[in-house]
């Protein structure tokens, strides 16, 4: 097997993936080690733009910040964003290459394993470690025929593999245990440790089962990593920040409609102790609140009659009457505009059908046969002439206002705001700024990057101290220069 690049796979979805590879980047990257992030297939619908003009995974942006380098779209070759139930959006390379459907979505993407190895080893030639997240769980029966995103390619790659499973939700020991079972002799042999995050207590509590583990599964455990309080985006926890704050000064909700996208552009407002953030999915969750805000939407058209259909309509015009304000992000933007218009010649399967907005914002907007995808990162027009950062991804064009950049449209009692950008409110002066403008005096101007690169090094430390060192010590080998 390869010695310079391991992947973590998982029990399940959610079990901490993502962050683990983050951690392990930043642990490597702060050693020496020449080191890039990689996942071979990805579902998830955040998304963020690459320094080459492709979209990839959000977390592998994440990853690529851990090490210290910019994201490139071979870092996550395969995205798949989810339309609905049936079908999802393809992206290979950054680029939009079709669409996936349910029924045949185990011998298209078998294709694709190619163009995955490739992007593998163009990263291999250009770092001397790369680190490899897998997807969902490899011993899931019905995805194991053409798999790509676990030990699919693990054999076709010859890589290593910690297995990763999460203690927090229940039910760890069997899980590792069971998935171990299920799985091929060849691929067992593949796995080199097992690994449990989120414990919370004594790890004493754990020794007899750890014991058992061990023989049961002839793997050895490297390490326990705790629960831990991190500020870090994550692909599959948009409510990670859901809490009650009564003394909260300012209070955000945001609608959570079936195809949010991008959710992360929530979390420099919730890392702010004064503004309690409140997703709502159903309509007797409404709450009173200061903003309410719109967020992106990988299908606009449905995500706008779920909206309709739910009731919300009556509650955004009374949070309107009584001086609330309201922004629209990408495709929260494109809702509140006076129309949504598909074209004539296909466009109406890229997002969505025409149908009537909302009509708060002055603005139309026409789907494009091709993607919005471009990076941000210039002074701001409105409120003050700042540094702001960003990203756009987006079908849709709408006429703009080029004076109130970052923002795209102002309604004219100045309530209800718009803009295309990703990622707004990373720059802390800008969002005190705008937020001040609102009438919150007490925002917080730390900048959304720092918190996160304070986590990433949180995190590494933990796993520098949990981690055995007979396994961690291989891979800081790989060091060219210590990095203090």
């Amino acid at each position: 097997m390869k010695n310079n690049a391991l992947m973590i796979q998982g029990t399940a979805s959610g079990v901490g993936k993502s962050v683990v590879v983050a951690g392990l980047c930043r642990l490597l990257a702060r050693n020496g080690v020449k080191v890039a992030p990689f996942k071979p297939q990805n579902m998830s619908n955040n998304a963020a733009v690459t320094v080459d003009g492709g979209e990839i995974g959000r977390a592998q942006a994440l990853q690529a910040l851990a090490c210290g380098i910019e994201p490139t779209v071979h870092m996550n070759p395969v995205l798949i964003k989810p339309e609905n139930n049936q079908q999802a959006q393809l992206i290979v390379r950054g680029k939009v290459r079709g669409r996936l459907d349910a029924k045949r979505f185990r011998q298209d993407r078998l294709v694709l394993l190619d163009t995955v190895l490739d992007s593998f080893y163009h990263l291999q030639q250009n770092y001397d470690f790369i680190m490899i997240e897998g997807a969902g769980c490899p011993a899931e029966p019905n995805l194991r025929q053409g798999d790509i995103a676990n030990m699919g390619f693990a054999e076709a790659a010859d890589v290593p593999v910690w297995l990763l499973g999460d203690i927090d939700c229940g039910g760890v020991f069997a899980a590792l245990k069971g998935c171990l079972d299920i799985i091929s002799e060849q691929e067992r042999a593949r796995i080199q440790a097992l690994m449990i995050n989120r414990f919370r207590g004594n790890l004493s509590l754990l020794d007899e089962a750890i014991v058992w583990l061990e023989k049961m599964s002839g793997k050895p455990l490297l390490g326990v990593i705790p629960m831990l309080d991190l500020d870090l985006p994550e692909e599959d926890a948009p409510f990670k920040h859901q809490q009650d704050n009564s003394a909260a000064l300012f209070r955000v909700q945001v609608l959570a409609y079936p195809r949010m996208s991008n959710h992360d552009d929530i979390d420099p407002l919730a890392a702010d102790a004064n503004i309690q953030v409140h997703f709502v999915r159903h309509v007797k969750d409404w709450q009173a609140c200061d903003l309410l805000i719109l967020p992106g939407s990988k299908h606009v058209s449905s995500d706008l009659a779920w909206l309709r259909e739910q009731g919300f309509l009556p509650l955004l015009q009374q949070h309107l009457r009584y001086a609330g304000q309201v922004l629209g992000i990408c495709g929260g933007l494109q809702m509140l505009g006076q129309q949504i218009d598909a074209g004539q010649d296909g466009e109406a399967n890229i997002e969505g059908e025409s149908c009537v907005g909302l009509g708060y914002l002055e603005l139309s907007t026409q789907m494009q046969a091709d993607k919005t995808l471009r990076r941000i990162d210039q002074l701001a027009h409105y409120p003050i002439t700042t540094r702001v950062t960003g990203y756009e991804i987006h079908h849709g064009e709408s006429g703009l206002d080029e004076n109130l950049f970052p923002f795209a449209a102002v309604s004219t009692d100045h309530q209800v705001w718009g803009t295309y950008i990703h990622g707004l409110f990373e720059q802390g002066e800008f969002r005190q700024a705008w937020l001040q403008q609102l009438g919150f005096k007490q925002a917080s101007a730390h900048d959304q990057q720092q918190r996160t690169l304070d986590s990433l090094d949180q995190l590494a430390d933990q796993l520098e101290q949990r981690i055995q060192p007979q396994f961690l010590q291989p891979l800081l080998a790989f060091a060219t220069k210590k990095v203090v």
